[in-house]
């Protein structure tokens, strides 16, 4: 699986300055995913019902669409990414980003929605996420399940606040407004950040510990991770991940709205799921350098169910809090352990394209999250019947990360 052993004497020791900076790059670029995520386009939702004249069941069909369109072309871009290098994709993703955002504020129909929603999709929510990770994977040697934890905690902390401040301007001026502020922003700090990066150059540093977990430059192709059982356990997790969260953040001022919150309670659930995503985040990421990453797998699965056998009897006060708290937990956990995990079971030397089917996966799934609970609602009526049966399906995949091996050391594998 993996092997620790005390790092070489001669070993190279960048400044923790380098480290730290690079980190700081990859939070600040994760978090500039906002645009493109779910929780960044949920306050657009309504608003877009409103002015387009269209039902809930049409902008789900519409997000999936996109979606799926945007998913296809992960496995692609972490093969060009495992080419050409992330800084050069980075740069790109970010000049696109920007150009889909100012062209989504001249939209005025169901197709031009569809049409931005794949390039917010697309750029945002999949490229910039996965060249923003996968920087870190191939660059930082140095603890990095560590690195990797906290630029999910910085992306998580600017995705999960997002919609408090998207909903405020949308709510101050109209949609189109504010997707050009956002199509500024993204040309203002991403296009800076990723010219100023450097190369993919792999940089190790002496660990002031006993011991540092070692992974191989070299590792498993995508043919042969694809035949390993964790794998799968892990995009499964991911699929979970993606399409319920998604699900329920895409209509969550609904969702709540039936369980009794106002419009600004339920807006204001972003808040406990980004405490408690940042703390699952930096726990898992902290510690997943130590340990095998199928247990945080399994943590983040256990407690997703857990949020979903809890939504149909949140109300307003405690519960909602806690139902926000279990929701990012879950989401924080997956994000803390799954790029390391990558990295750990299959190595450095294909982790771009490994990790692009992953994605393409998880993406997909969240095509899938908002249309399941507005059928969901169209056909009981509520939403806790759906939030009761989507519960079994992290648990099956908990049970699957305990009971499934581990791939073999990457370094065992013949070149």
């Amino acid at each position: 699986m993996y092997r620790e052993e005390s790092p070489p004497p001669t070993a190279a020791t960048p400044s923790m300055v380098w480290w730290i900076l690079m980190v700081a790059a990859g939070g600040i670029l994760t978090a500039m995913t906002f645009p493109g995520q779910t929780a960044g386009l949920s306050p657009f939702t309504d608003p877009l019902l409103a002015q387009l004249d269209i039902d809930r069941t049409a902008i789900s069909l519409s997000y999936l669409i996109a979606t799926l369109t945007g998913a296809l072309t992960m496995p692609v871009l972490g093969r060009v990414m495992d080419k050409y290098g992330t800084k050069r994709a980075i740069i790109w993703i970010g000049v696109l980003l920007s150009l889909v955002l100012l062209g989504a504020s001249f939209m005025s129909e169901i197709f031009g929605l569809t049409l931005s929603y794949v390039g917010l999709r697309m750029t945002g929510q999949g490229a910039l996420s996965l060249a923003a990770t996968t920087l870190i994977a191939r660059t930082v040697t140095h603890r990095p399940g560590l690195a990797l934890g906290i630029v999910g905690a910085i992306g998580s902390a600017g995705i999960s606040l997002a919609p408090v401040g998207v909903e405020r301007l949308i709510a101050w001026s109209d949609i189109a407004t504010v997707w050009r502020i956002e199509s500024a922003l993204v040309a203002l700090i991403v296009i800076p950040i990723a010219l100023a990066l450097p190369k993919d150059v792999p940089q190790t540093m002496t660990d002031t510990g006993t011991h540092i977990v070692v992974v191989p430059e070299s590792g498993y192709t995508v043919g042969q991770a694809l035949r390993t059982g964790m794998f799968w356990v892990i995009a499964a997790a991911g699929f979970i991940v993606g399409m319920l969260s998604t699900g329920l953040a895409f209509h969550l001022i609904s969702i709540l709205g039936a369980q009794g919150l106002t419009t600004i309670e339920a807006a204001a659930n972003f808040i406990p799921q980004t405490v408690a995503a940042l703390l699952g985040t930096l726990g898992l990421g902290a510690i997943v350098d130590r340990i095998d990453p199928r247990w945080g797998v399994a943590a983040s699965m256990l407690t997703m169910a857990g949020a979903l056998g809890l939504l149909p009897f949140v109300g307003p006060g405690i519960s909602g809090v806690i139902f926000g708290v279990l929701l990012g937990a879950a989401m924080g956990a997956l994000r803390g352990v799954e790029a390391a995990a990558f990295v750990r079971y299959y190595g450095r030397g294909h982790i771009g394209a490994i990790r692009g089917l992953a994605t393409a996966i998880g993406l997909a799934s969240t095509a899938l999250g908002p249309l399941y609970f507005a059928l969901g609602l169209a056909l009981t009526g509520s939403y806790a019947g759906p939030s009761l049966v989507a519960a079994l399906f992290p648990l099956l995949v908990a049970l699957s990360a305990i009971f499934i091996r581990p791939p073999a050391s990457p370094d065992t594998l013949k070149e």
